[in-house]
């Protein structure tokens, strides 16, 4: 029986600007990644998210980026890995404020954007961010991208990790994202979509943007909140794997099979 994690990024409003389908998007998910502040997010929406997350049974995580509210984290910031890992350790104690008032546990953290792009092919700050999960809780998952240094640095102080893979990016042939800059970055069709996630799932392949196959080893499914198609993708996606006889589940319950 194969077991894979669904998720997405959440909680991404910010005071009047609504942004993402979260109470939509939320029952059909296992697993979600909520903006800490610095990227998106207030202390209100922090609060209603994890409500929203608690009463639909869904496993929470941190999703920490940098301080970019008017770029929405996507911008490169020239930062040392100490300053990156800070970063990291300030938002995980905002999330957990307001997990332990609903009564909820903390699963995972995923940074977000540019970090998470970043750390994927820096080491350094990679191994800096671990290391910061770690020492706020050592039973923290870190969900990378599948192949990425993140994955690399994580593993090699002994931190739990989770390979993400994405439904609705498109892939370089070295594994990395394709940058949002450029127009072939997203996958709109929906049916390509999902037969990409099964192919991942069943094959461990995706096919990057200049045709060739890459191996990639998925223990979650990230589908973007913000995408226009995010609600139609989640649930087609969701129905295909359980007709394939893929079991959904959370990310603790993935990597226990």
């Amino acid at each position: 029986m194969v077991k894979i994690d669904l998720n997405s990024d959440i909680g991404e409003s910010f005071g009047r600007y609504t942004l993402g389908m979260d109470d939509q998007i939320i029952p059909l998910i296992s697993s979600c990644n909520i903006a800490c502040g610095y990227h998106a997010a207030d202390p209100m929406v922090m609060d209603k998210t994890v409500k929203l997350a608690k009463e639909a049974g869904i496993a929470i995580g941190a999703h920490p980026g940098y301080p970019d509210l008017m770029g929405f984290g996507r911008r490169n910031m020239v930062v040392t890995p100490e300053e990156g890992a800070a970063y990291v350790t300030y938002q995980l104690g905002a999330l957990y404020g307001f997990a332990k008032k609903h009564g909820m546990k903390i699963q995972h953290v995923k940074p977000h954007g540019a970090l998470y792009n970043m750390a994927g092919k820096d080491y350094e700050l990679a191994l800096a961010i671990a290391k910061a999960i770690q020492a706020f809780d050592p039973e923290l998952i870190c969900l990378a991208l599948a192949g990425s240094q993140s994955v690399k640095a994580a593993r090699d102080i002994g931190l739990p990790v989770a390979q993400e893979v994405f439904a609705d990016r498109a892939y370089m042939p070295d594994g990395s994202l394709v940058p949002r800059s450029r127009p072939d970055s997203m996958i709109t069709d929906e049916k390509l979509a999902i037969e990409r996630v099964v192919r991942m799932v069943k094959e461990h392949k995706v096919t990057a943007v200049d045709g060739q196959d890459i191996e990639i080893i998925p223990d979650s499914i990230c589908v973007h909140g913000d995408n226009a198609k995010a609600l139609a993708f989640v649930s087609e996606i969701r129905s295909t794997l359980e007709s394939e006889g893929v079991v959904i589940a959370s990310i603790e319950d993935v990597l226990k099979q």
